[in-house]
């Protein structure tokens, strides 16, 4: 009988280690209470500036894109206006010599109509 019962301390003593050594490798697994990470804000602190630091990044880019675009525009506008000053100014220029070329021979014309009146009178 002493033989009987030592078997069967022996095979509670297996279990119960067995079931120790279950519940050791569960609780590897079962979530643990922690303390929390002292730097955890200051890594959340920084990685929000850095974040910022890149929208604004962006921001600046955009906006930088945004008024080169506006002077290219107003650029192109200045250029048109100059070339449609100088086309104007073009047909003024014509205009006036027309004028002055008509004028010339109006002149010419009433010169030499003034020239055969006088020549006709000596004449006459």
């Amino acid at each position: 009988m002493l033989q009987n019962t030592k078997k069967k301390s022996d095979v509670d003593e297996r279990l119960g280690r067995s079931a120790e050594a279950k519940k050791a490798l569960l609780a590897k697994f079962k979530p643990r209470p922690h303390a929390p990470d002292p730097a955890f804000e200051d890594r959340k602190a920084l990685r929000e500036a850095e974040l910022e630091a890149v929208r604004q990044a962006r921001a600046d880019a955009k906006e930088a894109q945004r008024l080169a675009k506006l002077a290219e525009e107003e650029e192109a506008k200045q250029r048109e206006l100059l070339k449609e000053e100088d086309t104007v100014s073009a047909i003024r220029a014509e205009r006036k010599a027309r004028k002055a070329a008509l004028k010339s021979e109006a002149r010419a014309k009433r010169e030499l109509h003034q020239e055969l009146r006088q020549q006709i009178r000596r004449t006459g």
